[in-house]
């Protein structure tokens, strides 16, 4: 379901597909753990095309929230123009800024900088 590599200090995960509303839970878990893992480290969150559904962009942004609280920048990248209304729309405005981006190389070389 997710795989997770690190690139110049940024912590890259990548949902392959949408879980489905049964593992949305199972997916948020399986997020945070990897952000409590690398800690302090950037999250880049990749959500590939079979990835862009409603369950997969909830945990996302569950995490996102699991990072506003750790004070841990993260951002999203998908190219569904749906999916990231839905991210831009619905993240959490009380910590960090959720920043979506439709290109991997721009969003860790932005967490890379942000992060210098």
């Amino acid at each position: 379901m997710l795989s997770h590599t690190l690139e110049h200090g940024v912590l890259v995960i990548t949902v392959d597909q949408d879980p489905g509303i049964d593992g949305r839970a199972a997916l948020t878990t399986h997020i945070t753990n990897l952000v409590d893992a690398h800690r302090p480290a950037p999250v880049v969150i990749v959500l590939t095309e079979r990835a862009a559904g409603h369950a997969a962009v909830s945990a996302v942004l569950r995490a996102h929230q699991w990072c506003g609280r750790l004070d841990v920048l993260m951002s999203v990248v998908t190219h569904s123009a749906p999916a990231r209304r839905l991210l831009e729309n619905n993240a959490d405005t009380s910590g960090p800024r959720l920043v979506v981006h439709a290109r991997v190389d721009t969003a860790i070389s932005t967490a890379f900088t942000a992060a210098a």
